[in-house]
């Protein structure tokens, strides 16, 4: 029992520290190689590593400084819900497709930031936590996809490419918050369906007759 126990509190390790990756990562100078790194829809497969590194380039202090926040905070909701390893992978493979899904707003023709890849993060911890947390567990899980879902449609990501919100000093793009919540929607639920494999020393032993 106390071996199973301390497993259990190692399970979130994977989650928190891609969390704080994608938070200190993002801290790195971006901004000298903007040209080289930032999405755009016209090269995203002639230089499909736009993909992974269009998240990390931030265009002000505020736009960072909410996004690494973001990151931490995602990240603690993680380990709260003791989201595994094979959560933690699915937002890893959600981070491509977050951007590979700006495709549906070409109009948007420059974009970087970490706030999509945030979104699918929060969507593949909550859909963890909905499905197979206990019984309260859950109702959190459902009401952080609900609200999770309402921000995204009160976006209006079918609308214009860019919106400025009030208080911000960059714009924001809406598609990029409704591809993260598609992508960490799919990923997850496709990581829910991963067989677990109990480790070695937690299985129970074969019985034989006496």
């Amino acid at each position: 029992m106390a071996r199973g126990v301390r497993l259990n509190a190692r399970t979130p390790s994977a989650w928190v520290g891609l969390a704080l990756a994608f938070a200190l990562v993002s801290l790195l100078p971006w901004r000298s190689i903007e040209a080289s790194v930032d999405w755009q829809p016209m090269l995203a497969f002639s230089q499909p590593w736009r993909a992974l590194t269009a998240p990390f380039l931030h265009y002000s202090s505020m736009h960072l400084a909410a996004n690494v926040a973001g990151a931490l905070v995602v990240g603690a909701f993680g380990a709260a819900g003791g989201v595994p390893a094979r959560m933690a992978l699915a937002w890893l493979a959600a981070w491509p497709l977050t951007q590979f899904g700006l495709l549906a707003q070409p109009t948007l023709a420059h974009f970087g930031g970490l706030s999509g890849v945030l979104h699918a993060g929060v969507a593949v911890a909550a859909l963890f936590v909905a499905v197979r947390g206990r019984q309260r567990q859950r109702w959190v899980g459902l009401a952080v996809l609900a609200g999770l879902a309402v921000k995204v449609l009160s976006e209006e990501p079918w609308g214009a490419p860019l919106r400025h919100p009030a208080g911000w000093d960059i714009a924001v793009a809406p598609i990029a918050h409704a591809s993260g919540l598609v992508a960490g929607l799919v990923c997850g639920a496709l990581a829910l369906t991963m067989p677990v494999r109990t480790p070695a020393h937690l299985r129970a032993p074969p019985r034989s007759d006496p």
